[in-house]
């Protein structure tokens, strides 16, 4: 299997390209503020034919460059319903303005071809099984893609802004919600495998099984606490 990642933009949100192998079809993911260019030199350098592009959510920062991707290949984007709206109108999901100058550089709108995910389905794209899980907490719309073991590969989880090494994800934008957070990482994280690679919407890769055993929310819902007092804030990105 080949993953190409990289942190892209303003925000450093990790664009993901994904495939059998180089040479063959490919999925990419969150392609996000400032990440065509990206998407477009791990294509030339891999040898890839992108087939679709897949969102975990639709905060600007992870579908700023949605557009120009899925125009230069002729590719579908697909994305929650509950997130859809963001496409086209990315303030509103934040309740304010995030800046002319940074607005100025996006193409806001959606793709020519618009599919929506729904939680348990399993997309067959580019040769791949993606399993999609409805996550919300961080967005309404929120969901994650896993990839089942193949092989000596293990598991592969893009957890998008639900679960990062050491942290989760924000609750306090339109649409976030604290409780609804920790109930998708008890029903959708907790049942993982602790071998399963988990590669976020920001940051460094980790694992089901670090996680389990030293990030404070986790370890909270795992023990049933809830809402503990002790632990460091949520990642503060978008």
């Amino acid at each position: 299997m080949l993953i190409a990642g990289f942190p892209a933009g303003a925000w450093g949100t990790n664009c993901y390209l994904v495939a059998p192998a180089a040479g063959e079809e490919c999925v990419i993911i969150d392609p996000g503020h400032q990440a065509a260019q990206g998407v477009e030199e791990a294509v030339a350098k891999h040898r890839l034919k992108p087939v679709a592009v897949v969102l975990t959510h639709g905060h600007i920062d992870h579908v700023a460059s949605v557009v120009p991707v899925c125009g230069a290949h002729d590719v579908p984007a697909w994305i929650h319903p509950s997130d859809r709206f963001m496409m086209s109108d990315p303030e509103k999901a934040f309740g304010r303005s995030i800046g002319m100058p940074l607005m100025g550089e996006l193409t806001v709108g959606e793709p020519d071809d618009v599919k929506e995910l729904a939680d348990g389905a399993e997309l067959q794209l580019a040769g791949l099984e993606l399993t999609v899980a409805h996550a919300p907490g961080h967005t309404k719309g929120s969901v994650t893609f896993r990839m089942p073991e193949q092989a000596d590969v293990p598991s592969v989880f893009f957890s998008g802004d639900l679960l990062f090494a050491g942290s989760i994800g924000r609750t306090d934008l339109p649409g976030g919600d604290h409780a609804e957070i920790l109930e998708s990482l008890a029903r959708v994280v907790l049942p993982l495998d602790d071998s399963t690679v988990v590669l976020s919407g920001h940051g460094p890769q980790t694992s089901i099984g670090r996680e389990r055993a030293t990030n404070p929310y986790l370890r909270e819902v795992a023990a049933g606490l809830g809402d503990g007092a002790q632990r460091p804030a949520p990642r503060r990105g978008m």
